[in-house]
């Protein structure tokens, strides 16, 4: 937010482009939501057919992803391993969708839901604001976005180590380095307020404003050049 910021006149291409990019981008979004209610509601085609299409945007982890329609929102490696078979293959656990006693799984891990639905979130609060929004600078960019890729590096070499056996799903340096001020299950694991969780949804967050704050000024300003 910038007081002297210049006033960005308001198109009627831009409008009609945000109102598409929100709806058409709020798709792709959310899309994956949709693959566990429709395997709670007994459809499991196109379920099936939304988990496909996005595993090749996702890793669809299910100890780093949410469940819907069961008796917990997420769950641990262990208790995925008891249902699934004993296996830390990343290419066999992203298989797992859940089952009606557990829930299903959401066709996007935490991180995707963070980052993408970020930009989308951010999206919105940017356009009633968009007058006195100027473009964040891109050294500023780089070092949220350095955030997401940092998180998304250290977990990616740690799974090097197998899935549940790296330095990341320990964190025994956090906890050194906090002197174990904190509960186990906030350094171990991907449980939903562990360390690991709230990294990848502040991350994701950051990485999402970073690219609205950055690049929908610019857009604002090119679709308003008809106007002035």
């Amino acid at each position: 937010m910038n007081k002297n910021a210049p006033v960005v006149a308001t198109s009627p291409k831009l409008v009609n482009w945000f109102f598409v990019f929100i709806l058409v981008y709020g798709v792709w979004v959310w899309t994956p939501f949709l693959a566990p209610l429709f395997m709670h509601l007994g459809w499991e085609g196109p379920a099936k057919a939304i988990y496909f299409v996005y595993s090749f945007f996702c890793h669809q982890l299910p100890e780093r992803s949410y469940f819907f329609f069961g008796s917990q929102i997420n769950y641990s490696l262990s208790e995925i391993q008891a249902v699934w078979g004993d296996t830390i293959n990343p290419l066999l656990l992203r298989k797992f969708i859940g089952t009606a006693k557990m829930g299903w799984k959401v066709a996007w891990s935490d991180r995707m839901i963070s980052f993408y639905g970020g930009v989308w979130f951010f999206a919105l609060l940017w356009y009633p604001l968009r007058r006195v929004t100027r473009s964040l600078h891109p050294l500023k960019m780089a070092l949220l976005l350095l955030s997401l890729a940092v998180d998304g590096l250290t977990h990616m070499v740690s799974d090097m180590s197998g899935i549940g056996l790296g330095f990341r799903d320990s964190n025994l340096w956090l906890a050194t380095l906090t002197q174990f001020a904190f509960s186990p299950n906030f350094y171990a694991g991907d449980a939903l307020g562990s360390f690991n969780s709230w990294m990848r949804i502040i991350t994701g967050l950051l990485a999402g404003l970073a690219l609205v704050w950055f690049a929908f000024p610019y857009i604002a300003l090119a679709y308003s050049q008809d106007v002035r």
